[in-house]
């Protein structure tokens, strides 16, 4: 399962990161804004992807988008088993590896998209990347993560 959600920063390029999962046959359930709204705030919708991928670490991921990804990204930050990471995309500072990278080492779960920097090409390509990207295993990573882990229990 696949969840999407932003504020309307990032409604436009929501939209069309759905169109592109469900014609790849992903399942996505889109938690909002449904709607395009000026006046909306991001933790209302952002909060209810984090909770359901807290919920089901192993078997889901969200694709959350703002206008920077940043806020977004605390939001969801503060569930548990969650794990996201922002992406730009080059040139707004960030390589186009990151979402392999962030899948590969940290087992991320959340992509959060700064729309403002993003392209709908770029986006979609980076969304297909950290979807496609399996956790490596490697016993360093596992080992850091368990540490974060721990970190959520106190």
């Amino acid at each position: 399962m696949v969840y999407l959600a932003t504020d309307h920063a990032g409604f436009p390029l929501k939209e069309e990161i759905k169109k592109y999962l469900m014609s790849e046959g992903y399942e996505v359930e889109d938690c909002g804004a449904l709607t395009l709204d000026p006046l909306d705030d991001y933790p209302d919708f952002i909060s209810k992807a984090a909770e359901k991928v807290s919920k089901d670490p192993e078997n889901s991921k969200a694709i959350i988008l703002g206008g920077s990804g940043q806020g977004e990204a605390i939001v969801a930050n503060k569930f548990p088993n969650v794990r996201t990471a922002v992406y730009y995309g080059p040139p707004a500072g960030g390589s186009e590896e990151m979402p392999k990278l962030t899948r590969e080492h940290n087992d991320s779960n959340i992509l959060s998209l700064g729309a403002r920097f993003l392209s709908v090409e770029k986006a979609c390509a980076a969304v297909k990347l950290f979807l496609d990207t399996p956790f490596s295993g490697d016993p360093r990573h596992t080992r850091r993560i368990e540490k974060i882990k721990k970190l959520e229990q106190k």
